[in-house]
């Protein structure tokens, strides 16, 4: 069974960075195409960047530029890297498979952009 374990989140002032991981138990090509997603409060959860197995990454407008989408087959993890974060990227942060899988959300990682 396929299991996503988020992390790296925490507390950082507007214009910092922060890397998020992802583990996948078990293979991670066996996901196909896999996407970060977060979910502000009050909002709906929304994809930020989506990584294809093969091919050129996509960035949702609101983070193009500034969060960049890496993945280390060897380790099966996903990473987020987000620089000159701003108050609005706050919110928690999760990653699945695209699309996703509604068994595979795990407890995410909150991000808090603030100063």
């Amino acid at each position: 069974q396929v299991r996503l374990v988020e992390s790296g989140g925490g507390w950082v002032q507007p214009g910092g960075s922060l890397r998020l991981s992802c583990v996948v138990s078990g293979n991670i090509f066996s996901l196909g195409t896999m996407g970060w997603y977060r979910q502000a409060p009050g909002k709906e959860r929304e994809l930020v960047a989506r990584r294809p197995l093969y091919g050129s990454p996509w960035y949702a407008d609101s983070v193009k530029g500034r969060f960049t989408s890496q993945k280390d087959a060897a380790k099966n993890t996903l990473y987020l890297q987000m620089n000159d974060l701003k108050p609005e990227d706050t919110a928690v942060y999760y990653c699945n498979s695209d699309p996703a899988n509604r068994d595979y959300w795990g407890q995410g990682t909150q991000v808090t952009v603030s100063s």
